[in-house]
């Protein structure tokens, strides 16, 4: 009783502006990797869900820059979820 829902004071941004916050982010986080890039944006249940290339092997299987990967577009959902809402 009495939380304020974070919801009503997120910005309203289309999907090249957060498509472009997002990959500034990326890289100027300590663990970017060369390649790494956000190259598309959902929101689901008001969570926002980058996209990217995973840096998966011939196989389709994870390789080690995978994990990083996965790990920074986690990053992003929950930094920028709180912050802005995906526009059309």
């Amino acid at each position: 009783m009495g939380a304020v829902t974070s919801a009503t004071e997120r910005t309203p941004l289309d999907r090249q502006t957060l498509l472009e916050e997002a990959n500034r982010l990326i890289q100027n986080h300590d663990d970017y990797l060369h390649g790494m890039i956000a190259t598309d944006v959902d929101q689901k249940n008001g969570v926002l869900v980058f996209k990217g290339d995973y840096f998966l092997d011939d196989n389709g299987l994870p390789t080690l820059k995978t994990t990083a990967v996965f790990n920074m577009f986690k990053h992003l959902a929950h930094e920028l979820s709180e912050k802005y809402q995906l526009i059309d």
